[in-house]
């Protein structure tokens, strides 16, 4: 039967597909819209397997009460998508609502009429660049966060969830947030970094301080003053405070009866 354009169209507005591709989908399917439309999906699932080996190195994070989530897109052109934007909404509400703590269980969700991983998966073959739910969390209230754009034309790509105890102040806490967005912090603190990091960062010291020829017998106090410095770098609560220089995280939080119990930074492309 004849094509027409109005046929082409109509499956465009459908599924989101080139002209081309909703052309030869209709003349595969001889105008039927629904065979089209399953020639269509089978075709994008198709490109969306290609992909698969590409990294979904740009993207947006998203939040919605104590849930905070990592949307992955190819490029920041699709990070500004309206469908784009819309889906990663949905998705963390989904997350947040069903209290989905891990990335599998994140993707088994009922979004509609089909799951999250499901729907990443449709939008990724419509758009025609490969999507991925990179990351989630789910935490316990209270928890504040803090979104951060690095431009103005993108959505946020850096998210900080903080969960913590002993104050009604969310601001108080969210200026925390803010510290681990821009200090980039690995762990809470130093019981929270594992031995194996711990052991490299001592060898590591050893051999450069022996390399410099420092006396043996000071080597120890060399060590253990580098360790404490690594400490300063990459846990939280010995970071210098950006908001109190004079102090660190921990005794700020101290000071001002807080306690945090865990967080979480999300960065595209980190």
């Amino acid at each position: 039967m004849a094509i027409t354009a109005a046929d082409v169209k109509k499956l465009r507005d459908a599924t989101g597909a080139g002209m081309m591709d909703a052309k030869k989908a209709l003349t595969e399917a001889d105008g039927d819209f629904e065979a089209a439309t399953e020639i269509l999906r089978v075709t994008g699932a198709a490109k969306v397997s290609s992909r698969a080996d590409r990294e979904a190195s740009n993207g947006l994070v998203a939040a919605a009460g104590t849930t905070l989530i990592q949307l992955g897109a190819e490029t920041d052109f699709v990070a500004k998508n309206d469908e784009f934007v819309a889906l990663a909404a949905s998705v963390v509400e989904a997350v947040q609502a069903a209290g989905a703590a891990d990335l599998e269980a994140a993707k088994a969700l009922p979004l509609g009429d089909t799951t999250v991983g499901e729907a990443v998966a449709a939008l990724a073959a419509k758009i025609g660049e490969k999507l991925e739910l990179a990351q989630v969390a789910t935490f316990e209230a209270p928890a504040a966060v803090y979104l951060h754009r690095r431009s103005q034309d993108l959505p946020p790509q850096v998210g900080v969830m903080v969960e913590y105890t002993g104050t009604e102040d969310d601001e108080f806490v969210r200026g925390i947030a803010m510290q681990i967005a821009a200090m980039s912090p690995q762990w809470l603190d130093r019981d929270s970094v594992p031995a194996d990091v711990v052991e490299k960062e001592r060898h590591v010291a050893e051999l450069t301080a022996k390399e410099e020829g420092k006396p043996e017998n000071i080597i120890g106090r060399i060590v253990e003053g580098r360790l404490n410095g690594f400490y300063k770098d990459v846990t939280l609560l010995e970071q210098q405070s950006v908001s109190d220089d004079k102090k660190s995280v921990g005794q700020l939080l101290k000071d001002n009866g807080v306690t945090v119990t865990r967080f979480v930074r999300f960065a595209v492309g980190a």
